[in-house]
């Protein structure tokens, strides 16, 4: 139990100095409706979000709705993703999303977490975003590589499973930052706990991670 109630401390702490360093942190994606976050979300996969901001613009210039996706030929969205990686499969999926919700929901994203997670292109960790950016609801963490990586070396999950990492986040952290903790974690990858030269002895949060060299 005091291991628990230690634990639980330390994780608050990681979390109110990663907050007092970054502020409230904001997607880093670019869109301008609902249903572009979700075609960016599924390009980011394998991906940066630096890469598919230099993306989507055209991507959205071409094809401004779900509707013009839909009709869109896949090898002509393919063609405007090629540098996001796994383009044959992200233009597939993106174009599958875009003919259901034409077809069912009016061309719009659902409020639905679990309705999304069915949908093409969309897994736990892409629906977690929707509804979190989107909607402004947190049903889960959402849980990628810098977010699963950073959170071994905090000594907050043993696993390497994203569906236990989020999991176990979930009931170490309440659910009012649920929205913010992956960002936080993931912007504290990018600049400080880089998986190949992590600057420990910079990192303000040496004190509490017992992964600081």
């Amino acid at each position: 139990m005091k291991t628990e109630v230690a634990l639980r401390r330390r994780a608050f702490a990681v979390f109110g100095r990663l907050e007092k360093e970054f502020g409230r942190p904001s997607c880093p994606l670019h869109f301008a409706s609902i249903e572009q976050l979700a075609v960016a979300v599924i390009l980011s996969a394998q991906c940066t979000d630096a890469r598919v901001n230099l993306v989507t613009p055209a991507l959205f210039q071409r094809f401004g709705d779900m509707q013009a996706f839909a009709d869109a030929d896949v090898a002509d969205i393919g063609q405007l993703i090629y540098s996001t990686g796994f383009y044959r499969n992200k233009a597939k999926n993106i174009h599958a999303l875009a003919q259901i919700l034409v077809r069912d929901h009016g061309g719009k994203i659902p409020k639905d977490f679990k309705l999304l997670t069915t949908l093409p292109g969309i897994g736990r960790k892409t629906a977690n975003v929707i509804m979190a950016e989107a909607f402004g609801e947190a049903p889960g963490v959402t849980v990628d590589t810098h977010v699963k990586r950073i959170s071994r070396l905090l000594g907050f999950t043993k696993s390497d499973n994203a569906v236990i990492v989020e999991r176990e986040l979930m009931q170490l952290f309440p659910p009012r930052l649920w929205r913010d903790l992956p960002l936080l974690l993931i912007f504290h990858g990018r600049k400080t706990c880089i998986a190949r030269r992590p600057q420990c002895t910079a990192c303000t949060l040496r004190k509490l991670c017992p992964s600081a060299r």
